[in-house]
């Protein structure tokens, strides 16, 4: 039986805690930390994925009023509005420790022990694919990983409560993921356990037990308590502080529809949407020039999708769906949740809509 040793972060902002998930990847790489369960908490914070473009997933001005936090992740996926009345863990271990070999099957098997671990507080949490966990169709829990080499890292929150009114307000929830739920407002596509459980809603340590027993029992590990190595703090702060706590990671991907020339589209997919922001050159200006893609998909490495929007730099249009074909196929890609066929479509939307007017 696999062991899992069991530490609790505390309280800290968006970028310390983003940070602290990369040095514990780094770490276990090396072997220097064992495999681990980590339990998470955060001040009010805007937490946005790795691929999204910032104005357009947050309302910026309202976060400045109220303080709220912003960081971007190391993982993609949508943005996630965080105050102190939710609980995040994540879970960062060895690919083999289970005998699971692709992210897909973890996926459920992570998701269906912590549903059965919240199981346990009285309500019918179940998965749902592709990531979340629900209660009558309204997400209690969302969740996301990736494979880094030979290390999996793999995270979730719970919302035990939550001020509806500044989620809904810090967070541009697109109409379009409101409609695939048949709901009026981000709001109502989630649920807290106070909600669900009023006056017994329990402590945040019940909570943190019931997950770990959740996981014990459906991956079948023993659990322990343990220690925050120095060594883990020291490469937390300096991640933080060179890079994820910066405003050029922050700040990677802002609006790039507002600059001028740009044709901007967007295409949904069932792994999730991706949005192309296209300047194009040349006399029939029928070659791309430069290309970014955004949105709320998974993919690892990250550094994919740079590489990707590199080689398309002086493609011709006609070029392209072979061009994204062939680099797909020989990129090292650990998770891809669309397929290549879907970014050619998000650049074919992009170059059926006027460039923007904006200035550069």
């Amino acid at each position: 039986m696999s062991r899992f040793r069991v530490i609790d972060t505390g309280l800290r902002t968006g970028c310390a805690n983003v940070a602290f998930d990369q040095a514990m990847i780094d770490l276990r790489l090396t072997g220097r930390i064992p495999n681990t369960i980590r339990f998470i908490r955060f001040p009010t914070t805007v937490l946005i994925g790795r691929h999204q473009a910032l104005g357009h997933e947050i309302d910026l001005d309202y976060c400045a009023e109220r303080e709220i936090g912003i960081a971007r992740r190391i993982t993609g996926g949508g943005a996630i509005y965080f105050d102190p009345g939710q609980l995040g863990w994540a879970l960062v271990f060895d690919r083999t420790t289970l005998g699971i070999g692709s992210l897909a099957e973890l996926t459920r098997e992570i998701c269906e022990a912590a549903a059965e671990g919240l199981s346990r507080l009285g309500v019918d949490a179940r998965y749902r694919p592709r990531n979340d966990i629900e209660v009558d169709g309204r997400k209690l829990s969302g969740t996301g990983g990736f494979f880094d080499g030979d290390t999996l890292f793999y995270q979730g929150t719970v919302l035990i409560d939550m001020d509806h009114t500044d989620m809904v307000s810090a967070l541009r929830v697109p109409a379009t993921k409101l409609d695939k739920r048949g709901l009026d407002s981000a709001a109502a596509r989630v649920v807290t356990l106070k909600e669900l459980l009023g006056n017994a809603v329990p402590d945040i340590e019940i909570v943190k037990q019931a997950l770990l027993e959740g996981f014990e029992t459906r991956l079948g590990i023993e659990t322990y308590t343990g220690d925050i190595g120095d060594e883990e703090e020291a490469a937390a702060s300096r991640i933080e502080r060179e890079e994820i706590g910066t405003d050029d990671f922050i700040r990677s991907i802002d609006d790039p529809a507002a600059n001028a020339d740009i044709h901007s589209g967007t295409h949904q997919s069932p792994g999730g949407t991706i949005s192309a922001h296209v300047r194009l050159e040349g006399p029939r200006q029928n070659r791309i020039r430069e290309v970014l893609f955004t949105g709320d998909f998974f993919v690892t490495p990250p550094r994919v999708i740079m590489d990707l929007e590199s080689v398309l730099r002086g493609v011709t249009v006609d070029e392209l769906p072979a061009t994204v074909d062939s680099f797909l196929d020989r990129a090292d890609i650990g998770t891809l949740s669309v397929a290549p066929a879907d970014f050619t479509e998000a650049v074919a939307k992009a170059l059926s809509e006027p460039p923007d007017s904006g200035t550069q």
